[in-house]
C-alpha cells in the first residue's frame, strides 16, 4: 500500500474515531443546563475568593452570550468540540480570553455532566408532571358527563357487569395520577447537586457546595463524590416513570382502537386523529392510538438499554455512560408528544351513548345480581344460587333474550326451585339498578362515581 493510501486510511479512521468518541451532536441538548451550572459554579468560586469578581462577571457575561448564540442558531456545533462542555468553554474563552480558562477550576467533566444531566431530568420531571395533571383533568372532565351512561364492564374482554362510562374513564385518571406521583417522588429523591464532586474524590479547593446547590435549585449537595459521578439512577427512574406512563397510554389506546371499531362503535374519533385507507374510502383507521401503542415499545427499549449499560460498570466514571443520554432525550420527547396528543384525542372523541347502552344487553350483565338476590333475599348458599342463575341464563338464551329482559313467568319456569320467586327480582335485573347497586367504596354506582370525581377535583386544585 502506498504512503498516500496509508495516510488516507489513517485520516478516515481518525474521522470515524472522532465521530464514535464525540457526544456533541446529541448532548448539545444540555446547553442551557451546562451554562446554568457554569454560571452558578463561577459565582461560588468568586464567593470563595478563587475567582475575582471581575473574572466572574466576565465569565457570566460571556456564558450568556454563548447561550444567545446557540439559541439564535449562530453557534456552529462541531465534532472538534467533542462534547457540549468543551464547546461552551472553548467559545467562552474565545470571547473573554484568560478568565474563561479559569472556569473549570475545582470541577471535572465527570461532575459537570452529572449536574447537567440531572438538571435536565429534574426539569423534564416537572414539565411532564404538569402535562399528566392536565391529562387527569381531561379524563375527569369527560367522566363527569357520563356518570349515568351505561357501558359493559369486561373481564377477559368478555361482558361481565354493567358500569357507567365515567367510572371506566376514572380508572385511567387513577393510573395517570399515580404516574404524576411517581414523577413527583423521583424529583424529590433526586434533587441533590453533583457539582463539586470533581472527578471522583472531591477537590482540595476551598469550595462551597451548599452555595452551588442553592443557586441551582437543589435541596443540598450529594453526599459521596464517587457514587455521585457514576450514579445514573435518576436517569433510570425517569425512563421507568415514562415507560409506566406510556404503558397506561398504550392501554387506553387499545381500548380506543376497540371502541372505534365496527364491532363496538362506542366512540368516534375526530378526523384529526384517524385517517382513511389508501384504497378503501369507507374505512377510517385509528392511526394515532395505534402509534401511541407502538411508541410504548420504543421507550421500553430505552429503559432496558440503560439498564444494560449500567449493569457491569465498576466505580467510578466510565465512558460507557455517554450512552445514557440519547435514550432519555428520545423517551422524554416521545412522552411529551404522546401525552399532548392523547389529551386532545380524549377531549374531542364523540361518545355513542346508545351503542354503549345497547351493548349492555348482551352477555347477561346482571346475572350476578340474580345470584346476589338469592343469597341475600332467599338465604341461599352462594353455590346453589350460582347454579340456579345458570339455569335462568340458559332460559334467556333459549328465548334470544338478555336476562334483564325476562319477565317473571320466564324466570319461574327456568327451574322448579324458582317457581315462587318474588317479582321484585325484576328490579335487581334492571341494568341501571345493577350498576347503581354497587355502592361500596370504589364501586361503579353513579353516586360513588360522582364522589370520586369530587375527590379528583379537589386534588386538581392543589
Amino acid at each position: 500500500m502506498s504512503n498516500q493510501s496509508n495516510q488516507i486510511l489513517k485520516n478516515t479512521n481518525a474521522q470515524i474515531l472522532d465521530e464514535f468518541n464525540a457526544s456533541i451532536m446529541f448532548d448539545k441538548e444540555l446547553y442551557a443546563q451546562d451554562i446554568k451550572g457554569s454560571i452558578a459554579h463561577s459565582q461560588m468560586l468568586a464567593e470563595q475568593g478563587i475567582l475575582t469578581l471581575e473574572e466572574q462577571k466576565a465569565i457570566e457575561t460571556g456564558l450568556l452570550q454563548v447561550k444567545n448564540e446557540i439559541e439564535s442558531g449562530e453557534f456552529k456545533f462541531s465534532l472538534a468540540y467533542e462534547d457540549i462542555h468543551m464547546a461552551v468553554e472553548t467559545r467562552l474563552t474565545e470571547i473573554i480570553g484568560e478568565p474563561g480558562k479559569r472556569l473549570h477550576t475545582a470541577r471535572s467533566r465527570n461532575d459537570q455532566v452529572a449536574t447537567d444531566f440531572r438538571l435536565y431530568v429534574q426539569d423534564k420531571s416537572l414539565s411532564i408532571k404538569a402535562q399528566l395533571k392536565e391529562l387527569v383533568e381531561t379524563f375527569v372532565s369527560v367522566a363527569s358527563k357520563h356518570t349515568t351512561t351505561l357501558i359493559p364492564g369486561m373481564t377477559h374482554l368478555q361482558h361481565a357487569q354493567p358500569l357507567n362510562f365515567g367510572y371506566h374513564l376514572l380508572a385511567y385518571a387513577n393510573m395517570f395520577k399515580r404516574d404524576f406521583e411517581r414523577f413527583e417522588s423521583s424529583y424529590e429523591r433526586n434533587n441533590y447537586c453533583p457539582l463539586g464532586s470533581a472527578a471522583l474524590a472531591g477537590t482540595p479547593h476551598n469550595i462551597n457546595r451548599v452555595s452551588t446547590s442553592q443557586k441551582l435549585g437543589f435541596i443540598a449537595p450529594t453526599s459521596h463524590a464517587m457514587d455521585t459521578v457514576s450514579d445514573r439512577d435518576f436517569a433510570l427512574e425517569i425512563l421507568f416513570n415514562i415507560s409506566t406512563a406510556m404503558m397506561h397510554i398504550s392501554r387506553i389506546s387499545e381500548e380506543l382502537i376497540l371502541w372505534s371499531s365496527y364491532e363496538f362503535q362506542f366512540v368516534r374519533m375526530s378526523d384529526e386523529y384517524a385517517t382513511t385507507s389508501s384504497i378503501m374510502p369507507q374505512k377510517k383507521n385509528p392511526d394515532v392510538p395505534e402509534l401511541l401503542r407502538g411508541k410504548t415499545g420504543r421507550v421500553y427499549g430505552n429503559l432496558i438499554s440503560l439498564f444494560t449499560v449500567m449493569k457491569g460498570l465498576p466505580l467510578a466514571y466510565n465512558k460507557d455512560t455517554q450512552e445514557d443520554k440519547e435514550g432519555v432525550f428520545d423517551s422524554v420527547k416521545t412522552m411529551e408528544i404522546s401525552i399532548s396528543i392523547l389529551n386532545e384525542v380524549i377531549k374531542t372523541m364523540i361518545v355513542n351513548v346508545d351503542k354503549m347502552q345497547n351493548a349492555c344487553k348482551i352477555g347477561h350483565l346482571s346475572a350476578t345480581d340474580f345470584a346476589d338476590y338469592l343469597v341475600t333475599k332467599q338465604n341461599m348458599p352462594f353455590r346453589t344460587a350460582y347454579y340456579l342463575t345458570k339455569d335462568v341464563v340458559t332460559k334467556a338464551n333459549s328465548l334470544n333474550k338478555d336476562i334483564s329482559e325476562l319477565n317473571i313467568d320466564e324466570i319461574r319456569s327456568s327451574n322448579e326451585e324458582l317457581k315462587d320467586i318474588n317479582e321484585e327480582i325484576l328490579m335487581f335485573l334492571d341494568l341501571r339498578n345493577s350498576m347503581n347497586a354497587r355502592t361500596s367504596l370504589g364501586g361503579t354506582a353513579t353516586s360513588q362515581t360522582v364522589s370520586q370525581i369530587e375527590i379528583f377535583k379537589e386534588w386538581l386544585k392543589n
